[in-house]
């Protein structure tokens, strides 16, 4: 592509985000997504695993497959919920803690690097676009069909 779309900027950037949280979780033998997991389970009350997957972005069965692996590592603890036995809450270890913060820190460390070289108006400016680019997509407001038959 001769100019870079708004989509190339956004999946190239993604990527290579992507790539460094793996490669720093790779440091400490795990992975981005697991360092996502760890971030988003309550390291005091514990999480409903039925909660963590539209908080993750993730299907159940990918979901399901991670937390499988997260257990056998020793990173979280799976006890029925007391007030509904039906769910399952998502507890973390004393491992998981450690690797939480672990998580955590590589992603300050991101977020200190990226305002050390980007000005706090071009990051307000980010945020903007970002939110409006969520917004539109959450609203349908990109590829809605009544639009779509308007323009024809």
């Amino acid at each position: 592509m001769k100019e870079k779309t708004i989509d190339y900027v956004l999946r190239a950037t993604w990527m290579a985000v992507s790539k460094m949280y793996n490669e720093e979780a790779g440091k400490a033998g795990s992975t981005m997504a697991t360092g996502f997991a760890l971030l988003s389970i309550d390291p005091e009350k514990g999480t409903p695993s039925t909660s963590l997957g539209p908080k993750m972005g993730m299907e159940a069965t990918s979901l399901s497959r991670m937390l499988k692996t997260m257990e056998a590592k020793g990173l979280i603890e799976r006890k029925k919920n007391p007030n509904d036995g039906r769910s399952v809450l998502i507890y973390l270890t004393k491992f998981g803690l450690e690797m939480r913060d672990f998580s955590k820190g590589v992603v300050l460390r991101f977020d200190e690097a990226v305002k050390e070289n980007v000005s706090e108006q071009d990051l307000k400016t980010f945020t903007e676009v970002a939110n409006t680019i969520t917004d539109l997509i959450a609203n349908k407001k990109i590829y809605n069909q009544e639009i779509a038959l308007k323009n024809k």
